[in-house]
């Protein structure tokens, strides 16, 4: 559900996205990126809102870790985490990716500011166990520091549509990064919540 306009506050509110190519926009011309889409979908219901692109390519949650100090500068009111990606990619140990991303909300924490973490959907082909691990990271971290929980960035993609159908229309040839389409979906499920996070 869309929260009116009235309920978002007054003021400019600034969140820093910070992420990996999934955020910084991969493969796509920089208006069509995840951020810009993103904040035009907010200003759109009404929001005076600015996001600051803090996504970069390849990064993992230990790279978000080690960038995060100087991007919670004191303008920062609140910020997006959408980091684990590429841990997957490599294969990382699910308790490393979980201690870089506890550092990064407590770092938010001792900030200030509110956090909407974003979970990954783990694939199955490292085990169940791994499965398992890396998918609970995130709804654990959530209740912990209590941030608010996106659970599946391309949920939106995944909804009701046959996977290799939505792969073709969504999805860049590479098949790990949205497309235009594909990331104007991702917006639409995930801006309510970025709204909500705004409007405590």
């Amino acid at each position: 559900m869309i929260l009116s306009a009235s309920a978002v506050q007054a003021e400019t509110v600034t969140i820093a996205a910070l992420g990996d190519s999934l955020t910084q926009g991969y493969g796509l011309p920089i208006e069509e990126g995840f951020v810009p889409q993103l904040q035009a979908w907010l200003q759109a219901q009404g929001a005076d809102v600015t996001i600051i692109n803090a996504g970069v390519s390849g990064d993992t949650t230990a790279g978000g870790l080690s960038r995060v100090a100087w991007t919670l500068t004191p303008d920062v009111d609140a910020m997006i985490v959408n980091l684990g990606g590429n841990d997957l990619l490599r294969g990382l140990d699910p308790a490393v990716s979980r201690a870089n991303l506890d550092g990064i909300l407590r770092a938010a924490t001792d900030a200030g500011v509110d956090v909407l973490l974003v979970g990954l959907d783990a694939p199955s082909n490292y085990g169940p166990a791994y499965e398992a691990a890396f998918e609970g990271i995130y709804p654990n971290l959530a209740r912990e520091y209590g941030a608010e929980l996106y659970e599946n960035f391309f949920e939106p993609l995944n909804a009701g549509a046959d996977p290799d159908a939505a792969r073709a229309l969504y999805m860049q040839a590479d098949g790990i990064h949205p497309n235009a389409d594909g990331v104007d979906k991702i917006v639409e499920g995930i801006g309510p919540a970025v709204l909500g996070l705004i409007s405590e």
